[in-house]
């Protein structure tokens, strides 16, 4: 049983380390393709918004409360309002639609 967990451990931080070294050692010149540049540009939001919208919408008590505060959040912030103020009104949203669905 010992055996395969550190064998998994290993397989799993080689291909991690891989992951990290290839792009380095193989991409020695800067990217000139605009296509290319462009799409590494937004890997790092489509991401955190991969990892972020769905743990938004499951860490409330019901989906339903977790979708109207990120649509309220998502209208916010294409308001340019403040992220501390975002916050606010998405837990505030929450809240009410919590306090309004146990009624």
């Amino acid at each position: 049983m010992k055996h395969s967990i550190l064998l998994y451990i290993l397989i799993s931080g080689g291909v991690s380390y891989l992951i990290r070294v290839l792009p380095l050692t193989l991409i020695r010149k800067p990217i000139n393709n605009r296509f290319i540049r462009s799409f590494l540009y937004y890997v790092p939001y489509a991401t955190l918004a991969v990892m972020t919208f769905p743990a938004m919408v499951e860490s409330t008590g019901s989906p339903v409360s977790g979708y109207i505060a990120l649509f309220a959040g998502m209208y916010l912030a294409a308001k340019g309002k403040s992220l501390p103020f975002v916050a606010s009104v998405c837990c505030i949203a929450v809240l009410l639609t919590e306090l309004i669905m146990h009624i």
